[in-house]
């Protein structure tokens, strides 16, 4: 998608923003084809009352108020009942950072000012970031109200939709804690902290969408696709000894790093 024009409001401040996608695609497609014959499998879309193929441009939206009886509403129409304020990034309240469960971010988009809004963008992020807050904003998306967070980063301001609560499903909770002992639990910490680097994105990347590429360009160039090697199951051992060797193992790694 382009950029996004839209405006950041709360109290008597106006910040005009531009947003685009902070995110992409870039796994592998397949098409699907007839298993017969190797062609394209299309679809179409035909009316249910001629039968006729039909085009984007001959479809309308339309709302079924009663059995078979519909009421079309136009995007023009959509668009027309939306005031200015609605079309702005309201934003209703700020909250802790870590307040948000992460379940409830969807899509995150990348913020930046529009020319004139260079120093109130600034300001708001700012403050965002010495306070360690986000703040939880809302605007109409298509034919919805969106919740967003809108939330500071070193070098801007990220924002992504939120979920409602009627869209997250409860988390199973475990209606009983199994006992853990001091001895288990330093001894997991140590595991944790031998195994704690600054998180660096650039470190991880999609091994299995290589394996996935090198399989098609195999299959290409003619060549035989190679099985894996068979894996054996690790032995379960006693939990003490297997979080005593993985510390071993982590601090051996780390010091070869």
């Amino acid at each position: 998608m382009g950029s996004r024009k839209s405006v950041i409001t709360f109290g008597m401040v106006a910040i005009p923003i531009a947003m685009s996608a902070a995110t992409q695609d870039n796994d592998i497609h397949f098409n699907q084809l007839h298993k017969e014959d190797g062609s394209r499998i299309r679809y179409k879309k035909t009316c249910a009352n001629c039968g006729k193929e039909i085009t984007s441009e001959d479809i309308v939206k339309g709302f079924e108020y009663d059995k078979d009886q519909y009421v079309v509403v136009t995007d023009e129409e959509i668009e027309k009942i939306k005031t200015e304020k609605e079309k702005s990034i309201q934003i209703l309240h700020f909250a802790q950072l870590n307040q948000i469960s992460p379940v409830y971010y969807e899509k995150t988009y990348s913020a930046a000012p529009e020319p004139g809004g260079e120093k109130a963008f600034e300001l708001l992020r700012a403050a965002l970031m010495a306070e360690q807050k986000v703040a939880i904003g809302k605007t109409v998306i298509g034919t919805r109200d969106t919740l967003m967070a809108i939330i500071p980063r070193e070098d801007g301001i990220l924002i992504s939709t939120m979920l409602y609560q009627d869209e997250v499903r409860e988390l199973p909770r475990r209606a009983e804690k199994p006992a853990v002992d001091e001895a288990e639990l330093n001894m997991a910490k140590l595991l944790i902290n031998s195994m704690d680097t600054p998180f660096d994105p650039s470190k991880y990347k999609d091994e299995y969408q290589e394996k996935l590429r090198a399989l098609i360009e195999a299959k290409i160039s003619g060549k035989a696709v190679v099985a894996a090697e068979p894996q054996k199951p690790g032995k379960i051992i006693d939990l003490m000894e297997a979080l005593k060797a993985s510390v071993e193992r982590a601090q051996k790694e780390k010091q070869l790093a």
